[in-house]
């Protein structure tokens, strides 16, 4: 009697403690893990490496924007798959001193000698993804010396210096970057220049290889002590063009000259007391502003998250918001984008009666869903936050890899239209239409949150998902970007053709199976989709102690750390 009152006890106990031992930490029907949180600063890169070079930075004195620059320089060798110098850049700045959100665009033009009769007379009805023609002025670098100018501390020598090391000695290339570098060999090793740089002994580095990018250190060195000029006006902007000419492209000399970013006022709606920030075009930030405006007008909230309720709600004012994208989102210097109306509150209640609950919506314009990115955040001891974009478009970019520099060129172009009657028709000297947003979410005009989830033209539905998931649904800010996201996806570019068909949703795992069933019932089309979830980093700040918490993608290789 004595040894089975033991043994049941016994067995109460070990229950217990294995009960407590598996649950999940946060409660939720996914899993996630612990913010990391930090009281004098915090980075949240896509990167390891890069997250602790930018820490360095910080702790040697360097503020959120040295910091940034820093992380960037490091992506763009450790992280060639989704960003580098040959590409465009985009950013928000909370500069703590004037208590203000900046905004930088820069963004890269056209060539100047490429027309639209061209393609016309090249018998092509869309800019091609790679090669010559989709290449248009790499902006980053003149991005780091904006934001540098404007708000840096420390000498841009210092900041560059841990990627020209880690360029010159090498580095571990990490499993996920290895692959991706082997899914794009067989459409960038044909372009003179990919093989010299990210092939060495005619392989491109596996898992924990060494690789080392010497010609990208020289580039890095040269920028480090010439500046900004050497790159636009200098030794490497020549050698840009002349490899651009051999290849029979239009980019030239006189293009990277004369190529200049834009400061420009950030853009915001109310959600429910917070203020949500985003640039305006020629980038789809305005987009999330649209659909979380298109929400607002439902109880997202008693919906719950995860219901099919919810799901078709988010869907349907996704399609709203994206049709508007695809018409209007361009370069604002060619067009006059109604920008204050849509995203004003009373176009959001005219819009969201075209809502149907019981049933979704055919006859939509849509956009493309390709590419890839980098995204950082950065905070500093005196509450500078850096909310920061960078990308080539298509993962690594065109395939134009000029001789010796360590980097490739952005196909960018390839999102220009060649309708001539649309707003983001291609013409010399524009800006095309851009993916890459950043964002940020103030609350009673103080820092709150600097985020972003890198994956094409999906961002908006992914900047928007967080933002409920946050204020509606209360989750902890690695909650936010571990929960199962939600895309819908069209059949088009953002060139104004009609889809017909609806386009089809994808679930990420962790949605219930009654859940799909019903979303069928409505009309929807559901698709598998793997690896299409985007890529998330965050930063909150404590209004009331200053303390940071920090979150970083678990979908890739993603660290958020702090002192």
């Amino acid at each position: 009697m004595k040894i089975s009152i033991l043994m049941s006890l016994l067995t109460l106990v070990l229950t217990s403690f294995f009960s407590f031992a598996f649950d999940r930490i946060t409660g939720e029907s996914f899993s996630s893990r612990s913010e990391v949180i930090a009281q004098n600063a915090m980075v949240a890169t896509s990167q390891p490496l890069a997250t602790q070079v930018a820490l360095d930075i910080l702790k040697q004195g360097g503020n959120a924007v040295d910091a940034a620059i820093a992380a960037n320089a490091m992506l763009g060798l450790v992280e060639p798959t989704g960003s580098g110098i040959g590409g465009d850049l985009f950013a928000i700045v909370w500069d703590a001193k004037t208590q203000k959100l900046y905004g930088l665009n820069a963004s890269g033009r056209s060539p100047a000698s490429l027309t639209l009769e061209h393609f016309a007379l090249q018998g092509l009805e869309r800019i091609p993804s790679y090669g010559p023609l989709s290449v248009s002025v790499p902006g980053a670098v003149d991005g780091w010396f904006e934001l540098h100018a404007k708000f840096g501390s420390l000498p841009m020598s210092s900041i560059l210096s841990p990627s020209i090391e880690y360029a010159k000695k090498g580095f571990p290339v990490s499993e996920l970057i290895a692959y991706y570098l082997q899914q794009s060999v067989p459409k960038l090793s044909e372009f003179s220049g990919f093989k010299e740089t990210y092939m060495p002994n005619g392989k491109v580095p596996a898992k924990g290889q060494i690789f080392h990018n010497k010609g990208l250190a020289v580039t890095y060195e040269k920028i480090a002590t010439g500046g900004r000029d050497v790159f636009y006006k200098g030794d490497i902007a020549r050698s840009i063009a002349a490899y651009m000419k051999e290849q029979g492209g239009f980019l030239s000399y006189e293009d990277l000259a004369n190529h200049t970013s834009e400061w420009v006022e950030p853009v915001s709606t109310n959600y429910k007391g917070y203020d949500v920030w985003e640039l305006p075009p020629n980038g789809q930030g305005i987009a999330a502003l649209q659909i979380l405006n298109l929400l607002e007008q439902f109880d997202i909230e008693g919906m719950g998250f995860g219901s099919q309720q919810y799901v078709h709600t988010f869907i349907e004012a996704k399609k709203l918001a994206f049709a508007d994208r695809a018409k209007y989102y361009a370069d604002p210097t060619f067009n006059n984008i109604p920008v204050d109306w849509l995203i004003s509150k009373q176009y959001a209640q005219q819009r969201s009666k075209l809502i149907d609950q019981g049933q979704v919506a055919k006859r939509i314009d849509a956009g493309i869903d390709h590419g890839d990115t980098i995204y950082l955040t950065t905070a500093d001891k005196e509450g500078n936050m850096v909310s920061l974009i960078q990308s080539n478009y298509r993962g690594m970019g065109s395939g134009m890899t000029p001789t010796g520099l360590g980097f490739m060129l952005q196909d960018r172009g390839e999102l220009f239209s060649l309708q001539s009657e649309h707003f983001n028709v291609y013409a010399p000297n524009k800006r095309p239409f851009h993916t890459i947003i950043p964002a940020f979410i103030t609350r009673n005009g103080q820092p709150w949150v600097s985020f972003g989830v890198m994956g094409g033209s999906a961002q908006p539905q992914m900047h928007a998902q967080i933002v409920v998931n946050l204020i509606d649904f209360g989750m902890n800010l690695q909650e936010a970007g571990d929960a199962p996201r939600m895309l819908h996806f069209g059949s088009s570019q953002p060139t104004g053709k009609i889809m017909t068909d609806g386009g089809y949703v994808s679930l990420e795992s962790g949605y219930e199976p009654k859940v799909k069933r019903e979303l069928l019932k409505k009309g929807h089309i559901l698709r598998d989709s793997v690896g299409a979830y985007g890529g998330y980093q965050a930063i909150m700040r404590d209004p009331k102690t200053g303390v940071y918490y920090g979150a970083s993608e678990s979908r890739k290789d993603g660290q958020a750390a702090g002192y």
